[in-house]
């Protein structure tokens, strides 16, 4: 004798059997989405897989470094970067701080600093890139020693290169600097043997006055704009502790320091093709300096 599951059991069953089904495909898309959105990337503006690095004046050096750094970010981490070219260097610390960027790269401690006491603080520097060493360049004189006693000496007038041009003059043997101090003027003076004459011109000046002075400290920009070659300088600003201040670096706001994907865009940064790149487009004007030792 044959027996038959009431009607309503039969309903159970297919309720039950299509409830195990749906079950699985939801677990099944939820794995998916795990091994495409996990751990390594999160949700959100800050924590995106595009990751947008505010630079200044970009040129065809810097558009070519930073393409080959892209390609490394994306092939080995998975990162898109994209570059947002601003014109002047007010500029890239807001949109760090306002969000409109994730991070930036334009700028050397000693400016980080200066602009985060202006501005209330936020930004952090997480990587070093390079340091462009400036000049002392000279149209009279072929070497350092041949500066006479009393010898006029051009360097900018603006707090942070004059600053750095009076380290220069420091580490090239020519004066004294009062200790324990970052930021200099020429009141910071502490010995001048030779006499020598500190003439305080703006920046964009000091390679026009060149002809006028015995020697002037000249920034690489204004330099090239010059037409300043290496044959007239007469001391090459050194890579030391003095000049630590003046590596160029990566920043992002504060508090995002430590995020996996921007230690990624470091890591990418900081590359053997990174510096080859540097190399061969500013020769020793720029130096990679993420692994320089400071003496």
């Amino acid at each position: 004798m044959l027996f038959s599951l009431p009607k309503g059991g039969i309903q159970m069953r297919r309720r039950r059997r299509n409830t195990i089904v749906w079950s699985i495909i939801v677990l099944v898309i939820l794995v998916a989405g795990w091994f495409s959105f996990g751990p390594g990337l999160n949700f959100g503006s800050n924590n995106s897989k595009v990751v947008t690095v505010g630079v200044v004046g970009e040129s065809k050096g810097d558009e070519a470094i930073w393409k080959s750094i892209a390609k490394t970010a994306k092939e080995k981490y998975g990162i898109t970067i994209k570059t947002k070219n601003f014109t002047d260097y007010n500029q890239p610390n807001k949109a760090l701080k306002s969000g409109d960027i994730d991070l930036n790269a334009f700028q050397h401690y000693a400016f980080l600093k200066s602009w985060n006491k202006s501005n209330g603080g936020g930004i952090v520097a997480i990587g070093r890139t390079y340091i462009a060493p400036i000049r002392l360049y000279s149209k009279k004189y072929k070497k350092l020693s041949d500066l006479p006693d009393g010898a006029t000496i051009a360097i900018p007038n603006d707090a942070t290169n004059e600053s750095r041009a009076l380290f220069v003059l420091k580490n090239a043997g020519l004066i004294k600097l009062r200790s324990g101090k970052t930021l200099v003027t020429v009141a910071d003076i502490t010995d001048n043997p030779n006499n020598y004459k500190i003439k305080e011109v703006a920046a964009e000046q000091t390679g026009r006055v060149l002809s006028s002075v015995d020697a002037a400290v000249v920034n690489n920009d204004y330099a090239s704009a010059d037409g300043l070659t290496d044959k007239q300088a007469i001391y090459i600003e050194p890579i030391n502790k003095d000049s630590k201040q003046w590596i160029n670096i990566i920043c992002c706001k504060k508090g995002q320091q430590n995020k996996k994907i921007y230690q990624e865009v470091v890591k990418a940064y900081q590359t053997a093709e990174t510096k080859k790149l540097i190399k061969k487009y500013y020769g020793n004007t720029e130096i990679a300096a993420w692994d320089v030792k400071l003496k």
